[in-house]
């Protein structure tokens, strides 16, 4: 799937990077276009991929480029006012070579989580390509303002693009892992699992062809449900005669592709589809009452089979309930592991988004209520200090 990738705000545009870097390093074909947007120069000036003529500065006059402080409400002002500016850029990606718009944002802080709305909304006014959000959850210990501007812009974002895809980062922290190594692992999650799913069936001329190929319709189909979405991944490690085993090799006999067996690959497959969709998703849900879900699974040709896939995506149906499950494969010669990534589309119960809004109404509460009290302490301030002196006007 080809991508015209934007990352809005700090966290998006640091995610952006990765995924280009990952490109570099996988030789993947995901990103076609990327574009970083900010409110603070410093945070554009420390990206290492993204070209620095797709390096977009706005609200320089209202916040001379040092951000907008956790100000989501300003955030979207800033997008509004310099929409134009953004559109400049944008009219440099070749949008007749890219299957969809992704807009990456963190829903915590306040340029990403005012601004990525707001470009969506412009974004599927202007184009016909479908536009998806990648929405990152700030922890539950990042603080209150943080939740209440990401349950403000989850509530905007989702209504605003054709699929919101969540990673929630509280499900992803680990105890005791500094807040910086926390959120690059959390990053590097982030580009794995979405990574492979885009990759998926984009293929060149010579490359391996799938039995039952994935290719950008069916990721497209399977978000067509709107909504929310999450991942699954789980992967297992492989002994594969093409990454170049050295003389060791050589003395092995037959080659791997012979002596694997169907029923091998078909039990590794199968259990793989169940880890991914009974494991940790991007963002932890029920399953029961998921619209609609799509199983790829990749790696060696000689290690993946049509039937595996076939038990695989029987087996999600009975555990969604849903009756449009896609399922595919994504031939990697030189792969070292069979991975499984499985999207789950138009999801509805989701414990963590209740939660998370109603912490965001009991901060709101109590941000109102420090601002009354604020304002009632410093008129008795001043009121205890002016009985006897006159006012200068």
């Amino acid at each position: 799937m080809k991508l015209a990738m934007i990352g809005f705000g700090q966290a998006g545009g640091k995610i952006l990077d990765k995924f280009l870097e990952y490109d570099n390093r996988t030789g993947g074909k995901i990103v076609t276009s990327a574009v970083a947007i900010n409110t603070a120069k410093a945070d554009l000036l420390g990206l290492d991929y993204v070209p620095d003529e797709n390096r977009v500065l706005i609200g320089q006059t209202r916040v001379k480029g040092h951000g907008v402080g956790a100000d989501n409400e300003l955030g979207a002002e800033i997008a509004e006012e310099d929409i134009d500016e953004i559109q400049g850029t944008l009219d440099h990606v070749p949008v007749h070579e890219i299957d969809a718009f992704l807009i990456i944002a963190g829903l915590g802080g306040g340029t990403g989580s005012g601004g990525a709305p707001v470009l969506a909304k412009h974004l599927k006014r202007i184009y016909t390509e479908p536009v998806y959000g990648l929405g990152v959850l700030p922890g539950t210990d990042e603080g209150g303002i943080y939740t209440l501007n990401a349950a403000r812009s989850f509530q905007t974002f989702v209504g605003e693009v054709d699929n919101l895809l969540v990673f929630d980062n509280d499900a992803w922290r680990r105890a005791g892992e500094s807040i910086e190594s926390s959120y690059d692992d959390i990053n590097e999650e982030i580009v794995r699992r979405f990574g492979l799913l885009f990759n998926a069936g984009e293929i060149d001329p010579g490359d391996e062809v799938g039995e039952s190929i994935v290719d950008s319709s069916e990721i497209i189909n399977t978000l067509g449900s709107g909504g929310v979405s999450t991942v699954g991944y789980a992967n297992e490690a492989i002994e594969n005669p093409h990454s170049g085993g050295g003389l060791l090799s050589r003395f092995k006999g037959k080659s791997t592709a012979e002596k694997i067996d169907t029923a091998t690959t078909t039990n590794r497959i199968t259990s793989l589809v169940r880890k991914a969709v009974l494991g940790r998703l991007t963002l932890p849900c029920e399953l029961q009452g998921i619209e609609r879900a799509l199983v790829v699974i990749s790696g060696p040709p000689e290690h993946l089979n049509r039937k595996g896939i076939e038990y695989g995506r029987k087996w999600t149906e009975e555990q969604t309930g849903s009756m449009e499950v896609r399922g595919g494969d994504y031939p990697i010669r030189r792969a070292n592991e069979v991975a499984c990534t499985v999207l789950l589309s138009g999801v509805t119960n989701v414990p963590r988004i209740k939660e998370l809004q109603q912490v965001a109404i009991e901060a709101q509460h109590n941000i109102e209520d420090i601002k009354a009290e604020s304002k009632d302490n410093l008129e008795n301030l001043v009121s205890t200090q002016d009985d006897e002196l006159e006012p200068l006007f």
